[in-house]
């Protein structure tokens, strides 16, 4: 059995091998695949070629014990017990293909990854290391472990890929420019929407519609992203395991917070594979500020 540090490694070789393959065939899959996934949302044929090609490769790492993606109904057991006490095998929960109805668009979309060291569904503070790959104008992957974040560009020629670091200790800027907010304006809360008002008038609107490519602005130049809670959904869009977890435990490193409108969305208590949450990150000032706007309710 591999050591958890050399899994982690592997698992993200692993992710940046794929992402000139995803890439590559994504032209051709921006059609509706005809059917939808466990959240009840359609899913696009590059959702499913995503979702197998990273589910094959990540299987297929040593160490690795079980995996499971926003596009299947329950985790696929690779081989090996998960969990810290039960040796070293590693969990990995993926959102193969996060915005990918902007494939049709042609925006931004990226992949989420999370490796745990217990059983599926896990807490946040289960994580070892989560990370994303960005399909924007280059690709870039974020990764972030117990020593920091770092950003790499992701490139292929004829002998493979390659993952060079273009940023060894990615922090969040002390001073916020951006934010970017999900759902609709109609459809938020009356103390989310008094929040979004206070922050119009201090940043800038950023907001593609993929949360990577939202977060990955937060993380170059400061601010905050959201998806809350919605009148018609209370607990939000996004799936704890695959895309909220992840990128807490990634802002959480580079200095920043989370939250789930309470606290620390890491200390969320885990209940199911496909479990949605409220999803609040970005610079700490301004997530307490939310913390205490959504309080005053």
């Amino acid at each position: 059995m591999s050591s958890p540090d050399s899994t982690v490694d592997a698992v993200f070789d692993a992710v940046a091998a794929t992402a000139p393959e995803i890439r590559a065939a994504l032209p051709g899959r921006r059609v509706e695949s005809g059917t939808e996934n466990e959240s009840g949302e359609s899913v696009l044929a590059g959702d499913l070629y995503a979702d197998e090609l990273l589910g094959d490769a990540i299987i297929a790492v040593d160490g690795v014990g079980s995996f499971v993606s926003e596009e299947r109904e329950s985790a696929v057991d690779a081989g090996g017990a998960v969990g810290s006490g039960a040796g070293d095998a590693l969990a990995v929960a993926i959102d193969p293909l996060d915005g990918s109805s902007n494939l049709r668009s042609n925006n931004a979309m990226g992949t989420v990854v999370g490796v745990y060291d217990a059983p599926l569904p896990a807490s946040g503070r289960d994580l070892v290391a989560a990370g994303y790959v960005l399909y924007g104008p280059i690709t870039t992957m974020v990764v972030a472990d117990e020593t920091g974040v770092r950003e790499e560009v992701v490139t292929a020629d004829g002998d493979g890929v390659e993952r060079s670091v273009v940023e060894a200790d990615l922090s969040l800027p002390a001073t916020p420019t951006v934010y970017g907010f999900g759902g609709r304006v109609p459809d938020w809360p009356a103390d989310f929407r008094a929040y979004a008002r206070s922050i119009e008038d201090e940043l800038k609107l950023r907001y593609g519609g993929a949360m990577v490519g939202d977060v990955n602005q937060v993380l170059t130049y400061g601010g905050v992203f959201a998806y809350p809670a919605l009148r018609s959904a209370s607990e939000g869009k996004l799936r704890l395991q695959f895309e909220a977890n992840p990128i807490a435990y990634i802002v959480e490193r580079a200095g920043g917070a989370s939250s789930d409108g309470t606290g620390s969305i890491l200390d969320v208590e885990p209940e199911a594979v496909h479990q949605r949450t409220p999803v609040y990150v970005g610079n700490e000032a301004l997530i307490e500020r939310l913390e205490e706007a959504l309080d005053r309710e």
